[in-house]
């Protein structure tokens, strides 16, 4: 997290308003900001990227039906289409940046497939993000982005967010982005944006003044859920907007700087950057050439005081998804081996190049030994 005065200054100043805690201006102004940084006509915020993500499902109505996910990602993924009524069905990922592949994609659609959700991993835009959308369009499909850790990569100009019907983002502490805990869902459509707008907030019909300053009676049509984003956060999030391009910059120069050094041991193989693809750095992910070298190095970096951490497993070898589900390994070879191979490994706004020189010198001597 990238955090200043003006984030404290900014939920300091609804805490002393006194008011408006819950439902407060901040929110309706940080999903039109929101928005227009994107690109999308509708954004409506969330108390996370998953209640985001399970919304989205629901007002696309998936139940009974099935769609394409990867494996290689955070489990909220999978879950959201299990949570929304439907099917998740696991596709392999790509050995450049780790998204959906389209080919395997393609095999894997049938008769009741409604839609493909590619992942953005880590801040690096999907190499197949444009392939997947013509899939889609082939076969009349629904597009939807996961976009949850890659605020403000762009593909060729285009944002990530604005290739399908619909998208989310993730606010979470290690995001680009952060309101602590958090999400947004983005849309050009006004009918998924009204469905969505009646699920966040119990299906209940929005009144020009808000529901805790009203006297009058609001009515519900539907049941729905209590996923709305506190305007504290809210207003943590306006306060980062401001300055989400320094943190970008930021981001890019030290995953740079990470790569430059990285980059000159045989042993390692760095993220990988394509032409037209504009990446934000929201992790930084190196793989190893076996899991038995990534694994030492990962316990010899916790020895010396550095954290590392494996993103993603498989999530079609989690237990939900074997017995409920019948996956088993062997299932998608290529992204069981890319999982086995994976660190990552800290980047973050605040991190000082004395600390990245720290860690750059214990992985060369750890790899160096184990030559």
């Amino acid at each position: 997290m990238c955090s200043d005065e003006s984030d404290i200054e900014a939920v300091a100043k609804v805490i002393h308003r006194g008011t408006y805690w819950a439902i407060g201006p901040e929110i309706e102004e940080f999903e039109q900001r929101i928005a227009k940084f994107i690109g999308r006509k509708y954004a409506l915020t969330f108390n996370s990227g998953t209640s985001a993500l399970h919304t989205l499902l629901l007002a696309h109505d998936i139940k009974g039906k099935e769609v394409i996910v990867p494996s290689f990602t955070f489990i909220a993924t999978a879950n959201a289409v299990i949570l929304a009524g439907g099917k998740p069905v696991f596709a392999e990922s790509e050995q450049d940046t780790f998204g959906l592949d389209a080919n395997d994609v393609e095999s894997r659609i049938t008769k009741k497939t409604v839609a493909i959700m590619p992942i953005h991993y880590g801040g690096f835009p999907a190499r197949d993000t444009e392939k997947l959308r013509d899939v889609t369009r082939k076969h009349n499909l629904l597009f939807l982005e996961d976009a949850a850790q890659s605020l403000g990569a762009r593909i060729n100009g285009k944002m990530v967010g604005t290739f399908g019907e619909s998208a989310i983002f993730s606010f979470c502490q290690n995001k680009v982005l952060t309101t602590g805990e958090g999400g947004l869902l983005v849309t050009d459509s006004q009918l998924i944006y009204e469905k969505a707008k009646l699920l966040r907030s119990h299906g209940r019909v929005e009144l020009a003044e808000d529901y805790f300053s009203s006297i009058k009676d609001n009515d519900y049509t539907q049941a729905g859920y209590n996923f709305r984003m506190p305007t504290m956060c809210a207003a943590l999030g306006l306060a980062q907007l401001g300055k989400v391009g320094k943190i970008i910059d930021i981001r890019r120069k030290k995953g740079h700087y990470l790569t430059k050094q990285l980059s000159k041991i045989k042993q390692i193989e760095v993220p990988k950057e394509l032409t037209g693809h504009f990446q934000v750095y929201q992790m930084y992910t190196i793989k190893l050439p076996t899991q038995s070298l990534r694994d030492g190095l990962q316990e010899y970096l916790s020895s010396k005081g550095v954290m590392s951490k494996v993103y993603f497993t498989p999530v079609h070898l989690k237990t939900i998804y074997t017995k409920q589900y019948g996956y088993k390994e062997g299932d998608l070879p290529n992204t069981e081996k890319l999982s086995l191979k994976v660190l990552n490994i800290p980047l973050y706004p605040n991190i000082t190049k004395e600390e990245m020189d720290y860690m750059i010198r214990h992985i060369k001597k750890f790899l160096e030994k184990s030559t």
